[in-house]
């Protein structure tokens, strides 16, 4: 399908939800880019992306120009242009993390104005699309290190947070321009006078597809230029042609609303800018190799009369803590069984947000807020569970391996594991082999879990597997482990039993594990 935004968790610089916003992910893109690939298959944001390529190979497509990627590069890409990560062949992934922001909320004023040379503190001055640094890994782990810094400025707000915020992006963007201007890499390249009106045209497409009215005739005479000049211009930069990029926008809407609402199919189609019925039928076909009926009957979730429990999942996903309280009390009230609240509401709204995760569909900060907020859930139901004597689907400990501090990453694969109904005990950072041993046999773990975000902690990984062969659990207890420079080949030739390339994943295995020794 078709994806030119997606919804995100959006942090202003006083804390309110808005479209001003600093936010970040890291995702494995495991889709295989082949020539056919076209721009439909491209996804833009407002804000200025980030996106630091930290192990693995593979293609970043810009426009309509695909370029071989690695471990090491770096590309900023403007506003507004269209770009996607892709795997070179099946099996292989490309780890990636973005950092997205606006200029204008967290920059100085000399470095908020697209048209100024000190845009973005100049990383944009030699392209107005994009820009491209090789970072050597000393380099790298300094970058890496000061976006660990600002998910914990924006998680925590301590005294000065906002500022804190601004300096440490601020050093980001200027370390990345030193690098920038000896290595810059044949990626698109355009003139303003030539982007500025693409990238208006592609804005007007996203945010007013469902006008009828609106053609490539109409947004010419708005920029004053001509018809067949836009037009150029749009096939020249993108690869695609206008008209072909409107239509698949409207059928991506049309998709969306299928399964977001109950609409009429006529009304869907309106609602797309499209008039006409049997062309609209036609090329939604084309698109999905389904009819719209076929579409909304194949991906509608839940029942159209909304229950208690299906309220239950959708409040969780948008991480509403005050109301799942009322809701899970409501639900007890009707005599509804703790455990079916708990698997039928928290725990599947948690696997739903874990799914979109994995999909690149929704990022860190909704996670943090539907973890929290099924935690407040378990709250309450924790002494009926108790009472009925309703037990865990498995016991897993995690932490992050000796001489390594970062714990993003394993954060939020114990949410993802909690969020499927496991126990998850939690050893924190900087954990010795013998820790996560000692442990598995005191709680009777069936899974260690061993996360790693530095190249040079990563044999540490397999002393935990050593340790455990020694302490003679390891026919007992699994061994998983993930982060970053991780990959499957390291995985098998250290002896450990799982990785996963993202944490949704990682959940998954954990209870396929937990399952088969039951």
């Amino acid at each position: 399908m078709s994806q030119f935004s997606q919804k995100s968790t959006n942090i202003q610089a006083d804390g309110r939800l808005s479209d001003s916003f600093i936010r970040q992910d890291i995702f494995v893109c495991d889709q295989v880019y082949n020539e056919s690939t076209d721009f439909s298959m491209l996804y833009s944001h407002k804000s200025i992306e980030i996106g630091i390529i930290v192990s693995g190979s593979g293609i970043h497509t810009v426009l309509g120009q695909a370029i071989p990627c690695e471990a090491g590069d770096v590309y900023i890409i403007n506003s507004n242009v269209p770009h996607r990560y892709f795997a070179l062949k099946e099996g292989t992934g490309l780890t990636v993390r973005r950092l997205l922001f606006e200029p204008r909320d967290w920059l100085d004023d000399k470095s908020t104005s697209a048209t100024c040379p000190h845009f973005c503190y100049g990383v944009f001055s030699e392209n107005p699309v994009s820009a491209y640094a090789k970072l050597t890994n000393q380099v790298m782990q300094k970058i890496l290190s000061l976006c660990d810094i600002l998910e914990i400025e924006i998680l925590e707000k301590k005294s000065e947070w906002r500022n804190a915020l601004k300096m440490y992006l601020s050093l980001i963007l200027i370390t990345l321009k030193r690098y920038t201007e000896t290595s810059l890499k044949n990626i698109p390249n355009a003139d303003p006078i030539v982007w500025n009106p693409i990238s208006a045209a592609i804005v007007l497409v996203n945010e007013n597809c469902n006008d009828a009215n609106m053609t490539l005739e109409s947004i010419a005479e708005s920029f004053y230029i001509s018809k067949s000049h836009l037009s150029r211009l749009f096939k020249q930069l993108t690869g695609t042609s206008f008209s072909t990029y409107l239509k698949n926008t409207r059928l991506s809407r049309a998709c969306n609303l299928l399964v977001d609402t109950d609409n009429t199919i006529d009304t869907i189609m309106k609602m797309c800018g499209m008039r006409d019925a049997t062309s609209f039928y036609k090329a939604f076909n084309e698109y999905t190799g389904l009819t719209p009926s076929q579409y909304r009957k194949e991906n509608k979730k839940g029942e159209n009369t909304m229950n208690i429990l299906t309220e239950i999942s959708e409040t969780l996903q948008k991480g509403k803590s005050k109301l799942i309280k009322e809701l899970v009390q409501s639900a007890i009230d009707q005599g509804i069984d703790a455990n079916t609240i708990l698997s039928e509401g928290l725990l599947s709204g948690m696997g739903i947000i874990g799914e979109k995760f994995k999909n690149n569909e929704v990022y860190v900060p909704e996670v943090l807020m539907a973890a929290r907020t099924m935690n407040i859930g378990v709250e309450i139901l924790k002494p009926l569970l108790a009472a009925s004597g309703v037990s865990t689907k498995g016991k897993v400990c995690i932490g992050t391996v000796q001489g390594d501090l970062h714990d993003i990453g394993k954060n939020l694969v114990k949410m993802m594991m909690e969020g499927k109904g496991l126990e998850v005990i939690d050893l924190g950072t900087d954990v010795a082999p013998e820790t996560f041993v000692n442990t598995a046999i005191e709680e009777n773990c069936q899974i260690i879990c061993c996360s790693a975000l530095l190249t040079t902690t990563m044999s540490v990984m397999e002393d935990v597997v050593k340790a455990a062969e020694k302490a003679g659990i390891r026919d007992k207890v699994k061994i998983m482990v993930g982060g970053a420079p991780v990959n499957k080949d390291f995985c098998q030739k250290i002896g450990a039993d799982c990785y996963t390339v993202d944490a949704a994943s990682a959940a998954d295995a954990a209870v396929a594990f937990c399952e088969a020794q039951v």
